[in-house]
């Protein structure tokens, strides 16, 4: 009978408690759903199409940002290819105007070592050697020009060594020094390349005296 009794007492116990933990569990679901639910209402419509027109708003930024930078970049890689071209074509002949370079100063030389009266007093066949020779020397020099290869300049100009090879220096010339006073051979440039610089001399002013002769004629007359 005791332990009957003792079974009883604690099937009791044991349905008491899982009734106990059962109505906890319910009650926490419905805190937990009540909980939700108040999120929900609280959550303002208007507030929540602000942040999606923001997040909106950012990613489209965000879009026109890598849209503008990738057409910089499109717009100086178009540049750079077109300014490769170009120098691809200028220099694709400067070998060749190099070796004719040559060329053309042999007929200059060729002009120059018969004097002026010599000619007029050559006989037909040598003033016609003579004209056609010109006529070839001007003919090259036209066909380079038009192929960008122009002379570089240089009677009067500033030495400038990235153009100029001094080959001597002129004293006394009365010109400001490092002016080029004589051209001993052309220079020839294609683009801003310098195909071959201008042998040239320099004026040299040495021994320029302190005073110049009006400067002492004027002390002498104060004194």
């Amino acid at each position: 009978m005791q332990d009957d009794t003792s079974d009883d007492i604690s099937s009791d116990d044991e349905e008491n408690k899982n009734e106990e933990s059962g109505s906890i569990l319910e009650s926490m679901d419905v805190f937990g759903k009540t909980d939700k639910e108040d999120e929900i209402v609280q959550l303002d419509p208007l507030e929540a199409l602000n942040l999606e027109n923001q997040s909106l708003l950012a990613e489209i930024s965000g879009l026109k940002d890598r849209l503008l930078r990738s057409i910089a970049e499109m717009e100086n890689l178009r540049k750079r290819t077109e300014r490769e071209v170009n120098e691809a074509r200028s220099f694709a002949i400067a070998g060749f105007a190099r070796d004719m370079l040559g060329a053309t100063d042999n007929l200059n030389r060729a002009l120059m070592v018969v004097p002026k009266e010599k000619r007029d007093s050559a006989d037909e066949t040598l003033k016609s050697l003579i004209d056609g020779i010109e006529m070839t020397e001007r003919e090259m020099q036209r066909l380079m020009q038009k192929n960008g290869i122009m002379p570089v300049l240089a009677m009067g100009e500033k030495f400038d060594p990235h153009k100029h090879q001094a080959m001597f220096e002129v004293p006394n010339t009365g010109k400001p020094d490092g002016t080029i006073v004589e051209v001993v051979q052309m220079g020839y440039a294609i683009g801003s390349r310098i195909l071959r610089p201008a042998m040239v001399g320099i004026a040299k002013n040495i021994g320029k005296p302190a005073f110049e002769e009006k400067d002492i004629n004027h002390v002498d007359k104060q004194a």
